[in-house]
């Protein structure tokens, strides 16, 4: 995968946050890490002390290939404690007296005045890379970043989750082994096929067990929602501005339980709701992404000269997969476009409207005998370079989604759940379903977050997309009553996260943002 120097595309692929199963086999999760990975020079601020900042306009090179016009970006590393429960003294239990490492990048505009503070951003994932989401950020309104009113207000610090590319990073899955995910039937129906997906989960789990052992609940969300209140003393904030997208709107929701009096303002964009257990959670995505896949599919009907397989898109669809699972294409490498791969194109295009037309080039294409298209979109969602290299970001997602659910389904159960997902979710419901075993066969305990109110926190903004395919609509008002102080904002628009997506979204953002004005009760905002 070429990677392309357009920041508003890479940050809207950036957000492909909560993605179709907490799990790796049959995808997880993807929000990609991209950067190479490239660790700030000197050691790390101990907990408790204050970083020193260095110039590293080097790392917005790597990202998009230049830096912003008029922004300075300097890097630093903090260490943490490893399990917050013991804290860095603790001296019995996995990782006692140890430390992780948390990388933090500051991008600040030459034209900054009237400071308020930092704004923390997290694009989610779980593993997606928040040194990379502060970089498209940076570029502005123009490139679909941040309006220039916040970066005038503020600097945009992101930061590495623990185990998350720069920040200590999980690594235990091979290339191989992710191609083999991939690659798989989205919908293993004969008991072979659904054993050899088992297998392959066992596999990658025995593998990360043997390397991480029993520290692997410690890459859990609470605490690195921990870890973000060390990033708030670090930056010298005395409260928390945060911007937290798909995953990222749960490590908030943790945040301001675990502190409400250190909350200024978050924006907790794309909502998941804390208190779905993983079978709840894939059967909204399920939802999601067939309602998604249903818009597509009016959208090519209504648009046929912009959509080269109308007017039955999802007979097209449906028809390259099954076609793909007997004869796949093969590129001038060699490399089979299976149904695996095709489903994946699929699910990568639903996160943007704008990926839509593509999606539709790609199977055109195919059906011809050119799967370049396909694997250009599915390369894309799962971050996999055009020398089949990946980066860490399913070793960290596979990690910390299964550290934060203790309870996991057996075999049975799931095999189960694909057959009635297949009758009510026909095209995602059996990959959402297998998706949930490589949590059944992750090796570890689990260290469970918090779901209940943030009694003591100001206002919150939870933001809704009426059309998101990866965190379902629903799931805003539900985020927002249960932090008993959320208050909803809604886009009618199609695709993952809303701001910036529109100036109804932005104003209303940015109003609470920097004023703390909180948008009136109900606020709708339409999708153009």
């Amino acid at each position: 995968m070429t990677r392309t120097t357009d920041p508003i595309r890479r940050r809207r692929r950036l957000t492909i946050a909560g993605l179709v199963s907490a799990a790796v086999v049959a995808a997880g999760c993807t929000l990609p890490a991209l950067a190479p990975r490239s660790d700030v020079e000197g050691e790390a601020a101990p907990p408790g002390t204050t970083p020193t900042w260095q110039a590293c306009p080097e790392v917005a090179d790597e990202v998009v290939g230049r830096g912003a016009p008029g922004i300075r970006y300097e890097c630093t590393r903090i260490q943490v404690p490893r399990d917050w429960a013991g804290g860095s003294g603790a001296t019995t239990g996995p990782g006692a007296g140890e430390t992780f490492e948390i990388a933090l990048i500051r991008a600040r505009s030459d034209k900054q005045r009237d400071r308020i503070g930092s704004l923390l951003v997290n694009p989610g994932g779980p593993g997606g890379s928040g040194v990379d989401t502060a970089v498209y950020l940076s570029f502005g309104e123009q490139y679909g970043g941040l309006p220039d009113r916040i970066m005038e207000r503020f600097d945009i610090v992101g930061f590495d989750p623990r185990g998350v590319a720069r920040s200590s990073p999980v690594e235990c899955i091979s290339d191989a082994d992710l191609d083999a995910v991939f690659g798989s039937d989205p919908d293993p129906q004969n008991q072979e096929s659904f054993d050899d997906l088992v297998a392959l989960a066992n596999r990658i789990g025995r593998g990360c067990g043997d390397k991480y052992g029993d520290q692997l609940p410690l890459y859990g969300t609470e605490q690195a929602a921990r870890d973000m209140d060390a990033i708030r003393a670090a930056v010298g904030d005395d409260k928390l501005t945060y911007l937290g997208y798909s995953y990222g709107t749960l490590l908030g929701a943790t945040y301001a339980q675990l502190f409400p009096a250190r909350v200024r303002a978050l924006v907790l964009d794309g909502a998941i709701d804390p208190r779905q257990g993983l079978i709840e959670g894939s059967e909204s995505q399920a939802k999601g992404f067939e309602r998604a896949f249903d818009n597509f599919h009016r959208w090519c009907a209504a648009n046929a000269a912009r959509c080269p397989i109308a007017p039955d898109a999802r007979a097209a669809v449906i028809s390259a997969i099954d076609k793909a699972r007997v004869s796949p294409a093969r590129s001038a490498d060699g490399r089979e476009a299976t149904a695996g791969w095709v489903f994946y194109a699929v699910i990568s295009s639903l996160y943007t409207e704008s990926g839509w037309q593509e999606l539709a080039r790609a199977i055109d294409q195919l059906e011809g005998g050119n799967p370049q298209g396909v694997f250009r979109l599915a390369d894309s969602y799962a971050d996999r370079d055009d020398k089949g290299h990946y980066t860490n970001l399913f070793d960290a997602n596979t990690a910390i989604n299964c550290a934060d659910e203790e309870e996991r389904p057996n075999l049975d159960r799931i095999r189960q759940l694909q057959s009635q997902w297949r009758t009510q979710y026909p095209l995602f419901g059996p990959a959402l379903a297998t998706g949930l075993i490589s949590c059944t066969e992750w090796p570890g305990g689990s260290d469970p977050y918090p779901t209940g109110r943030a009694d003591g926190a100001p206002p919150i903004l939870v933001v809704g997309t009426t059309g998101d395919p990866a965190t379902p609509y629903e799931q805003t008002p539900a985020l927002a009553e249960m932090l008993g102080v959320g208050r909803v904002l809604t886009w009618e628009g199609e695709g993952h996260t809303a701001y910036p997506q529109t100036a109804c979204i932005t104003q209303a953002v940015d109003a609470y943002l920097i004023d703390l004005t909180v948008p009136a009760e109900g606020k709708r905002c339409p999708a153009r």
